[in-house]
């Protein structure tokens, strides 16, 4: 009798876990699949993004990954896309290397899965939303915040390639600062890249303006990797300036917080993976979202630098 006991109440424990299993699998299954894909995960700005996406996933309980192409080729990205649209996932959510890759995005739609872009918008009608930054106006702050430590007639540096022209991200950033500087007077000159080693690239230009023009009085890079390449060769050549970057990755932040630089402007790349990641959330329960979202621009000085590298430190993997 008691033997039977014992295998019964076995039997019920094994029911019991069997049950729990069970349970636990199909909440699983529940959860909602989003899928993102980065432009790349080689430079500390793209780990920041993933950094908040993967939060993402943490606090709205999304099944979730993120992958990124490893030679940050257009050719290379639509490939990892069309892996993805076999995996129908319920939400993409990418950040577009060129338009060229809107083909492939289409598809995605033709399939009724919703397509996030993140950090870098394009000229598609049928995208979902666009989270980033609002590019013009990040420029026109960086314009801002330089002329404010210039007086009207000098002269500012904005280095910059032929593809930057026609580039959303970059023609956008160019045309708010354009806007800022000359708007109190402030003179541009410019050095054209060509940008098959970019920092190279960024420092050779910038050695030629200093060259050409010596009595330039600050600078405005289009990211942070251009502001640190420029800011090397300007205390090569013994002048101390203003430079301004655009990223807030986490070394521009330390030269702000030691007093080497006064300022920056920064994108919140964190935000924009967190909230591309709350949106998908969104999509999935069936509520509307907004077709533009912004994440922000912040203005980083020495009295909030310290905060921001903490946040940096507390939730990023800190790399290149």
């Amino acid at each position: 009798m008691k033997k039977r006991w014992m295998i019964l109440l076995f039997c019920i424990f094994l029911l019991t876990v069997l049950i729990g299993c069970t349970v636990k699998l199909l909440k699983e299954n529940d959860k909602p699949k989003v899928v993102v894909v980065l432009k790349e995960l080689n430079t500390q700005y793209w780990n920041i993004v993933k950094a908040g996406v993967e939060k993402g996933f943490q606090d709205f309980g999304i099944d979730g990954k993120v992958i990124a192409t490893r030679n940050r080729l257009a050719e290379e990205q639509d490939r990892i896309l069309e892996n993805v649209l076999r995996e129908k996932p319920d939400v993409l959510i990418v950040s577009p290397l060129l338009s060229s890759n809107i083909p492939i995005l289409k598809e995605f739609d033709k399939n009724n899965i919703p397509v996030l872009l993140v950090d870098t918008d394009a000229p598609w009608g049928n995208k979902t939303s666009y989270i980033g930054t609002d590019n013009f106006e990040l420029g026109q702050k960086a314009g801002e915040l330089l002329a404010s430590q210039l007086q009207p007639g000098d002269k500012v540096a904005i280095i910059f390639s032929n593809s930057d022209l026609v580039h959303p991200v970059f023609s956008e950033r160019i045309k708010g600062a354009t806007f800022s500087l000359e708007g109190v007077g402030i003179k541009i000159v410019t050095e054209k890249l060509k940008l098959q080693n970019e920092p190279l690239a960024v420092k050779k230009a910038m050695t030629t303006i200093l060259q050409k023009h010596p009595d330039t009085k600050g600078v405005f890079a289009l990211n942070d990797v251009r502001a640190l390449s420029a800011l090397e060769v300007i205390e090569d050549h013994g002048y101390k300036m203003p430079v301004i970057g655009a990223d807030g990755i986490s070394e521009l932040v330390e030269l702000i917080g030691d007093g080497t630089l006064t300022g920056t402007v920064a994108q919140n790349p964190y935000d924009m993976g967190y909230i591309s990641v709350e949106q998908a959330l969104k999509i999935v329960k069936g509520e509307l979202i907004e077709k533009r979202i912004d994440s922000g621009v912040d203005i980083i000085i020495k009295e909030n630098a310290k905060d921001k590298l903490e946040f940096l430190k507390e939730n990023v993997r800190l790399g290149k």
